[in-house]
């Protein structure tokens, strides 16, 4: 199996776990020359504070969801990361319940790969809170990488 396109959710919580995940992503990345997608999904509030903290809501034009991603502190740690090591990579962004619309972009760019990180929870605590990595998990439409931690 050929891999060209790697989806990397990147969400709220991964700034921690930046080293690990850039890893992984480049231990499958450069071998394959396989462009990296950032993707961040931000739920409603999340993008309405977002956008007020940018300036941009007083704006009369529709904003991208791609150029909010783009200013968005998580994806520029990891765009800078992966210039200095010469992947290729593109910037999405979109609103809504992260788990599906990571599985939805998946889908969309016929990804090969995904990979999320998460912290090591207990049996009890997914069940209890849910988990954008099992939905993602349990329903992408090509092989997720998982990067655990403890943060």
């Amino acid at each position: 199996m050929t891999l060209e396109t790697i989806l990397l959710a990147v969400g709220p919580n991964d700034v921690g776990r930046r080293e690990e995940i850039l890893e992984t992503v480049l231990e499958v990345a450069q071998p394959a020359d396989a462009t990296v997608v950032l993707s961040h999904v931000f739920t409603e509030d999340e993008y309405d504070d977002v956008l007020d903290q940018l300036n941009l809501n007083a704006s009369s034009e529709p904003i991208e969801t791609d150029r909010v991603a783009d200013r968005y502190a998580g994806i520029q740690d990891f765009t800078a990361d992966l210039e200095r090591a010469d992947i290729e990579y593109e910037i999405r962004g979109c609103v809504g319940e992260r788990g599906t619309m990571i599985v939805d972009q998946a889908t969309e760019l016929e990804a090969d790969r995904v990979v999320v990180a998460g912290r090591a929870r207990s049996p009890v605590g997914k069940a209890v809170f849910g988990s954008t990595a099992q939905t993602v998990l349990l329903s992408a439409p090509c092989p997720v990488t998982f990067v655990c931690s403890e943060n």
